[in-house]
Parts: C-alpha cells; sequence; structure tokens
C-alpha cells in the first residue's frame, strides 16, 4: 500500500511532462514513451448486450532511472522514486515503469427495449475511471502494482457515452438506463506477475514464447484472483508480455525493448504473429454484478468462475503495434443464457 500511494504524486509531474513541461532532455531522449489505446465491443461479434463496450488510454513511461536522481526533478520526486525501485533493487537490468491511465466500461441487459428493470438480466452500470501503476521488469518477469479509482453509476456517463455513438451510427437507443446501477465512489488494488516460462527463435526470425501470469484484485468493484497465460508464435515477437487488453494489469508494453519496433528494416512489416490467451478468475465481488455496496440496487446471481479465452493477430511497423482479438466469455450469473463474444483491438505507439 505505501508503494501504491507514492505513486500519486510521481504521476502528477509525469502527466505534466507529456505536455513537455516536465520532462528534461536527458530523460526524454534515453528511452520512449508508449503510448497505448484500447477498444473493446461486441459489436464485432454483431450483438450489443452484457460487456457492450470498453475503451482505455495509457501512457508508458521510460526506465525512471531516467530521472532517479536527475536534479531537474524536486527532491521529494526522486526520493518516491527510489522507494518504489526497492523491487528487484539487485539486478541491474531490471527497468521500472510509470504507467497512467484512463477509461470507461459499459454494461446493459439483453433486452434492450425494456423500459422497467428485467430482474434475471445484468443491471445496466457504467464505469469510469482513473489508474497509476508501477512496473518491474526484468528479461523473464514483470510486476505490476495498479491503483485505480473511478466511479459506477449515473457520473459514469455510460449512458450519454452509448446514445452519442448510437447517433452517429443510426442505432436504436436503449430505454432501460434509468435502472442503472447508483453513483458510488470505487477504488481497485492490484497486482499482477507475469512469467516468461518459454521462448525460442528458429530460423528467419520465427520462434514461440508462452508467458503465464498470476494476480488479485482488491475492492469494491472487483475483488477476484486471477491466473492465465498467452502463447504466441510468429516472426519477430516483441519483447514485452503479450497483448495488452482493456482490463486492469492488461498494459504489457515495454517501452525501448519492443526491438522490431525500435530496429530499422526495409520490410513494412516489422514483425506478425499469431496469439491463444487466457485469463481464469476466481471472483468474491464484482459490482457490476453483484450491484452497489451500499445502496439498494439491481444484481444477480453471480458465478464464481468466469473466464476470457481470446485469439487474435499482432503485428508491428515502424513503431507501431496493432492488435486484433475474439474473446469468449464464459457464462457470469445464473441464468445467463449463453457466452458472450466480442472483439478487441489494441493500438501501441512509441514516441
Amino acid at each position: 500500500m505505501r508503494h501504491l500511494l507514492a505513486l500519486i504524486p510521481i504521476v502528477s509531474a509525469l502527466t505534466a511532462s507529456l505536455c513537455g513541461l516536465a520532462m528534461p532532455a536527458t530523460a526524454a531522449d534515453s528511452t520512449p514513451w508508449t503510448l497505448n489505446a484500447y477498444f473493446e465491443n461486441d459489436l464485432f461479434n454483431e450483438t450489443d448486450q452484457n460487456y457492450t463496450n470498453g475503451v482505455r488510454l495509457s501512457w508508458i513511461s521510460p526506465d525512471t532511472a531516467s530521472f532517479q536522481n536527475d536534479p531537474a526533478f524536486p527532491a521529494w520526486l526522486r526520493a518516491a522514486n527510489r522507494q518504489l525501485r526497492l523491487l528487484h533493487s539487485n539486478d541491474p537490468a531490471t527497468e521500472h515503469n510509470l504507467v497512467v491511465s484512463l477509461g470507461q466500461l459499459m454494461f446493459t441487459p439483453e433486452n434492450t427495449a425494456a423500459t422497467t428493470l428485467v430482474p434475471d438480466q445484468r443491471p445496466y452500470a457504467g464505469y469510469l475511471y482513473g489508474g497509476i501503476a508501477y512496473h518491474t521488469r526484468s528479461d523473464q518477469r514483470l510486476d505490476v502494482m495498479e491503483l485505480n479509482l473511478g466511479i459506477v453509476g449515473p457520473s459514469a456517463r455510460a449512458h450519454e457515452s452509448q446514445d452519442f455513438i448510437h447517433d452517429l451510427r443510426g442505432f436504436q437507443k436503449y430505454n432501460g438506463w434509468d435502472n442503472q446501477l447508483r453513483d458510488e465512489p470505487t477504488v481497485q488494488l492490484l497486482y499482477e506477475q507475469k512469467h516468461r516460462l518459454l521462448h525460442a527463435t528458429w530460423r528467419g526470425g520465427f520462434g514461440h514464447d508462452f508467458i503465464g501470469h498470476r494476480g488479485v484484485s482488491l475492492g469494491n468493484v472487483a475483488t477476484h484472483l486471477n491466473f492465465g497465460g498467452e502463447y504466441r508464435i510468429g516472426w519477430e515477437l516483441p519483447d514485452d508480455f503479450g497483448t495488452s487488453a482493456v482490463r486492469a494489469g492488461g498494459d504489457n508494453s515495454a517501452p525501448g525493448r519492443d526491438g522490431p519496433r525500435r530496429r530499422q528494416s526495409s520490410s513494412w512489416v516489422y514483425g506478425l504473429h499469431a496469439f491463444v490467451a487466457l485469463d481464469a478468475r476466481l471472483v468474491a465481488r464484482d459490482i457490476f454484478l453483484d450491484g452497489n455496496t451500499i445502496k439498494d440496487s439491481h444484481s444477480v446471481d453471480r458465478k464464481a468462475g468466469v473466464a476470457d479465452l481470446a485469439a487474435g493477430i499482432s503485428f508491428l511497423t515502424g513503431r507501431w503495434k496493432i492488435s486484433y482479438a475474439r474473446v469468449l466469455r464464459t457464462r457470469e450469473f445464473d441464468g445467463q443464457p449463453h457466452p458472450h463474444r466480442y472483439g478487441s483491438i489494441s493500438l501501441s505507439y512509441s514516441l
């Protein structure tokens, strides 16, 4: 907890550096920032229900050693950074990155025409949040500590966001948003560890790897244990920890270390690979199914075990990494008639 709280003032300074206000030339020239954009929507599967939309933006800093002792930064910032770097401090090859993120999720029942509450289907819910995270990574391991603060309910503006998109595309609006979960501030503390358990490269840059992960999330928005892995096979696999996703802890990029993105090549496509990924969760709390923590709200009987199975393709060109996946999510609550399917796109650019 002490390390997570120390992230707050650090992120304030790093956010300012995005606008050119704080980052000195020595830090900016060493390794790049990475900007990520994520979009998940079930319209890719020609539905518009359950987990219907998720968007997230994130900014990943260079290795924080760039400003660990730089006098251009305030003394309190350098001191806090030294405290955060205690993890794996004995490994000189370890890198440390800060992540700032902003996201919005929305959930709806299957019956979107009803104006009254649909008791046997999941609640309408919107979630707006901001996050700060600290990544500690070596060649074979990535540790993620993350703090997300946000709000569930009308103040998350999911209703307005959906109406705006549906107006643009000429889709019918949903009628039941008056029944959505009530306003509730949220907090989520997360720790996730990723390991590169397998890696091999053959002739012509063709290779494969397997990255396992396990973690824990605590808070009123989500309390669960999760575990899983991702298998990748293709040409010029990036030196990161898998395909990023909207979910908390989903950032896997490594600024300055994704080889194909920093390598000169005459080929338009620097790297291309396919992937299959699994994330399984043992769930003790999910506000989007269990309803508001204190206020009275709609809820359904949540299942204790949920899994996401994804398959897709990713390619790297220049400083860009672009991934697309189709995701199958198992049934999340009693009475849900079928698993849910949606598409996921992630776009990453190293400055």
